[in-house]
């Protein structure tokens, strides 16, 4: 999946969601007390500058020049690098805390992004995956605009894991960790326009096939999509619970 030029439609839309899981990792993290985070797969700034309130000296690491460009934006004083997973430029040990939230799952060896995340590291490390996709409104569109989804693209069987708390485990101890997993339940709540503000800027797997659309197909998806948030939408808000697994390692 390309995040290619998606950095303005992110921060409009997902970034909400995806920090939905900021306070829980920083409760797993710690008093910051000084000490050094780098952010790994840092996306439009949001954890970033919450963790950099908080306290902590902050590295917010994001390879997309789109993303950063929102990041120089909405947060210039942050400390940027432009490294991707799984091969970070920084030494072993780095840093006392390092971060990935929903980034092992978009690698396409996620055990070797793991073993890098906790190579520079030396206190702890934290990572998130999906467990309930954050997909299923779009699926619910495309089948209720008579269209035929794109089946996701699967890593291979050697390199792939299975997406549950226990599968997430799994997968981690494969890359060295001995983490502690539990999973976390929010309920993120967009607006309609935010919703479609991200399938429009071709964010995620449903932007993705968005853009290989006609535009006659286009007009299917989206009076389906309307149709869904007349049915299920508060006030144009369109509450969508998710669930992700949370994992930490820490140095013994």
């Amino acid at each position: 999946m390309s995040w290619a030029g998606t950095g303005e439609a992110y921060a409009a839309s997902y970034a909400r969601l995806c920090a939905g899981t900021g306070e829980t990792m920083r409760e797993l993290a710690g008093a910051p007390a000084g000490r050094s985070l780098l952010d790994v797969g840092a996306g439009e700034g949001t954890l970033a500058a919450a963790w950099s309130d908080a306290g902590w000296q902050v590295t917010a690491c994001e390879p997309e020049p789109s993303m950063r460009a929102v990041v120089q934006r909405q947060h210039p004083s942050l400390t940027m690098a432009a490294d991707a997973l799984p091969a970070l430029s920084f030494p072993d040990g780095a840093f006392d805390v390092v971060v990935g939230n929903f980034v092992l799952n978009h690698l396409d060896d996620p055990r070797a992004g793991a073993a890098e995340l906790r190579r520079v590291s030396s206190a702890a490390v934290i990572a998130t995956t999906w467990t309930a996709s954050p997909s299923s409104l779009w699926a619910d569109v495309t089948a209720r605009a008579g269209l035929t989804p794109v089946s996701g693209r699967r890593l291979p069987v050697d390199k792939d894991f299975e997406r549950s708390a226990p599968g997430f485990d799994r997968m981690l101890r494969d890359a060295g960790w001995e983490p502690d997993v539990t999973e976390f339940t929010w309920t993120w709540h967009p607006t309609a326009d935010a919703l479609w503000e991200s399938v429009a800027g071709g964010v995620a797997g449903a932007g993705a096939f968005y853009a290989t659309l006609s535009d006659a197909d286009r007009e299917r998806f989206r009076r389906a999509f309307d149709l869904i948030v007349n049915e299920q939408g508060e006030g144009g808000v369109l509450p969508q619970t998710q669930t992700a697994a949370i994992a930490v390692h820490r140095a013994r």
